[in-house]
């Protein structure tokens, strides 16, 4: 079985760590680790994934993690990768992202389970419930006299909002590495937590809990954090026309995330599937292989995209996202039929993904124009006496068609514009 340390560094994962011997430690499981979420959103991204996937991988040997959700430190901001101070969000939208990312881990770790075989141990923790019964006094007595301010002020996250002339860090940001420091003095002290892993941004907090936990228990206690992925452009990963993915379904629904992995250039797939697949890396290797005889087939991607939906929305909306795809791309008769096998569940889902809505007695042009094809009754007559009009994959050229008696199976109707423009009308 291949090492911990080796595994992370074939599949691209590791950047930095603070003792080799760490590698050894959680090779043997039994282990605490935890891994910490911002709660500015009600969602992780595709760019938290990156973390997750390694500490997936730390949970595999057998050790325990601790998800930690920030009540607390989210209640300030992360100065982390930041030019400026995050706005302050009121106790319940707090409360309702921190509720939000823990239904998706849990998500995310049954997904795992079911596709590993393995069960995967794990407890969600928040760390307001850390500091709410804390006063200002207890903190700079329990934490800020342990931190010099000279060992702060060398931290990047820190350092580059002053230096530069434009920019400014508030207090409350200044002292957000306090806090990440006594998160992991306080999970080593009660859960026995001796790893924090997270993103390559969060090194500097990560280090601050190393220090803290050193100077106030006289612990060795370890870091490790995952690379910044870029793909073979050099742009950043996680980003689609400069929007977040993200992992919850009503942001970013699973056919999106699938088509924004078939969109992942050839030369990414290799490094994609290493980072967000549990595939052997020999098997990689020949889907790579396999892909670049034919690229212009897209299979690598097709199995790229699949795995991913499959781990982060489960193995059904993997399958669903992959049927849309193809009858995206499909011909007229595999369309139809699909159609004809689709429950009302598959239906409602090409609807989000592809557009349409819910039948309400119009006529043809009323349709037409409701289901975003054209924008006018004069731009319906234009298309219908072109021939650019199809209903169930069949053309109409009279105005007064009547579609009312074609729907399929009494529920689902099928018009598309041109060659690519498909909207689907349900009832």
């Amino acid at each position: 079985m291949i090492s911990l340390k080796k595994e992370l560094e074939d599949r691209g994962f590791l950047h930095q760590y603070t003792d080799e011997k760490v590698f050894e430690i959680f090779e043997k499981g039994g282990n605490n680790f935890y891994f910490g979420v911002d709660c500015s959103s009600n969602s992780m991204t595709i760019g938290n994934f990156v973390a997750l996937q390694m500490a997936i991988k730390f949970m595999l040997k057998g050790n325990k993690c601790f998800l930690l959700v920030g009540g607390a430190t989210s209640t300030i901001g992360n100065p982390s990768g930041k030019d400026s101070e995050r706005p302050i969000l009121g106790k319940e939208i707090l409360q309702a992202n921190q509720k939000g990312i823990a239904s998706q881990f849990d998500k995310l770790v049954k997904n795992v389970e079911n596709i590993t075989g393995k069960k995967l141990s794990y407890e969600i923790v928040n760390n307001y419930d850390f500091f709410k019964n804390m006063n200002i006094l207890t903190f700079l007595k329990e934490v800020g006299r342990f931190m010099t301010v000279n060992w702060m002020m060398s931290k990047d996250i820190v350092k580059k909002r002053i230096t530069d002339p434009n920019k400014f860090i508030s207090y409350a940001e200044f002292s957000y590495m306090l806090i990440m420091g006594y998160d992991f003095y306080h999970l080593n002290k009660y859960n026995n937590v001796i790893l924090e892993v997270g993103g390559s941004d969060e090194w500097d907090g990560i280090l601050s809990g190393i220090e803290l936990v050193g100077k106030k228990s006289n612990k060795e206690v370890y870091g490790v954090t995952n690379k910044l992925i870029m793909d073979a452009n050099g742009k950043k990963f996680g980003k689609s026309e400069g929007n977040a993915i993200w992992l919850d379904e009503n942001k970013t629904s699973p056919y999106q995330m699938y088509q924004y992995f078939m969109n992942s250039l050839d030369e990414d797939i290799g490094k994609y599937l290493k980072l967000f697949s549990f595939l052997e890396i020999n098997e990689i290797n020949e889907i790579v292989e396999k892909h670049f005889e034919s690229p212009e087939k897209r299979e690598g991607q097709k199995i790229l995209a699949y795995k991913v939906v499959e781990i982060i929305h489960g193995t059904n909306e993997a399958n669903l996202a992959k049927n849309i795809s193809n009858f995206m791309f499909s011909g007229s008769e595999d369309r139809i039929k699909f159609l004809e096998s689709s429950t009302d569940h598959e239906i409602k889902t090409i609807c989000n993904a592809i557009g349409g809505y819910e039948y309400k007695n119009e006529n043809l042009f009323e349709t037409i124009v409701k289901s975003g094809l054209a924008k006018s009754s004069s731009e319906v007559r234009q298309a219908i006496k072109s021939g650019a009009i199809s209903i169930n994959e069949e053309r109409i050229s009279d105005f007064n068609h009547d579609f009312s008696q074609s729907f399929i199976n009494n529920k689902v109707l099928l018009i598309r514009k041109g060659k690519k423009n498909l909207k689907i009308i349900y009832k």
